[in-house]
């Protein structure tokens, strides 16, 4: 028999991030130098779903909190689930790929971030441990191996006047 003022069983909760892979005709990456927990990390510009906020708009805002760069999604690239041993976290990442429009120089990048990097693929693996995870290569060897998801994949549900769609 249920017992109505049971507190109810807690709920096991993943971490839901995005990131965006932004490649330029070069064939370089936009990536993210961030000095995290006194170690500098490389990352693509990434982080968490805030509440009522759609899974693109997270995307896109990040991109441009911790780079400067206005970008256009254009595909999702995949769902990545993984483990942090560091930090003792699920992690389930959505990994998206745009397209830069503009940069803003002068915009205040968020704490902890040092700046923007365009390197490419072989100049980001050779950074080994200093990559945030390893969902920064397997995002972006997804992309170059042509994965490509069209944005429909993903809809938000959430009401437009509180979503930030």
């Amino acid at each position: 028999m249920n017992d109505a003022k049971a507190p109810a069983p807690a709920i096991w909760c993943p971490h839901v991030t995005v990131a965006s892979i932004v490649a330029d005709d070069d064939g370089r990456f936009l990536m993210v130098e961030e000095s995290v927990s006194g170690a500098i990390r490389y990352n693509q510009p990434a982080g968490h779903l805030e509440p009522d906020e759609a899974l693109t708009h997270a995307a896109v805002r990040e991109t441009l909190e911790e780079t400067g760069w206005d970008i256009e999604l254009q595909h999702l690239i995949g769902v990545h689930q993984w483990y942090s041993p560091q930090h003792r976290e699920h992690i389930v990442r959505f990994s998206f790929a745009g397209r830069a429009l503009r940069h803003r120089p002068n915009h205040v990048l968020d704490d902890g971030i040092i700046g923007p990097q365009w390197l490419r693929r072989d100049e980001i693996e050779a950074l080994g441990e200093r990559l945030r995870s390893p969902l920064v290569l397997r995002s972006i060897d997804a992309w170059l191996g042509g994965q490509r998801l069209p944005l429909s994949a993903v809809t938000s549900l959430l009401d437009q006047d509180t979503a930030h769609a």
